[in-house]
């Protein structure tokens, strides 16, 4: 089973954004520049090794809004082991896979795709975690 591990949601003003989450719900961000594509990380949960440490619990992130993107709403990322066998079960089910996977660096492998009903997800072959056999 591949679980849900990261959310992820659109934004058209950061500074903006990063206020309310940090006043509403004590959520920290963190933005990593132009280099990584203006995203801002969000950790809504205590964590360990950049990771959640109470079960149940995940972290996430915002994108800046791009009007040629397509399906820019609140999605979920999805962990699966091997992010090509991932992408041919997504495409023999239905769905279509949004570009090439990027490699994203100290996290892993992630494309986006929309299912069978229009919905936006992602898909992200993580980095084996640090001492991990």
């Amino acid at each position: 089973m591949n679980p849900v591990v990261h959310f992820e949601m659109p934004y058209l003003d950061p500074t903006r954004m990063s206020r309310f989450y940090q006043q509403a719900f004590g959520w920290q961000t963190q933005a990593l520049g132009e280099e990584m594509g203006n995203y801002v990380v969000v950790t809504t949960a205590e964590t360990s090794d950049g990771r959640p440490t109470t079960p149940g619990t995940i972290n996430g992130g915002f994108f800046p809004k791009k009007p040629d993107w397509p399906a820019q709403h609140p999605s979920v990322v999805i962990a699966v082991d091997d992010i090509s066998k991932a992408i041919a079960l997504v495409q023999q089910s239905g769905g279509t896979v949004l570009g090439e996977p990027l490699e994203i660096p100290g996290v892993g492998k992630y494309v986006s795709f929309t299912d069978t009903e229009g919905n936006r997800a992602s898909m992200l072959q993580p980095l084996p975690r640090k001492g991990a056999a």
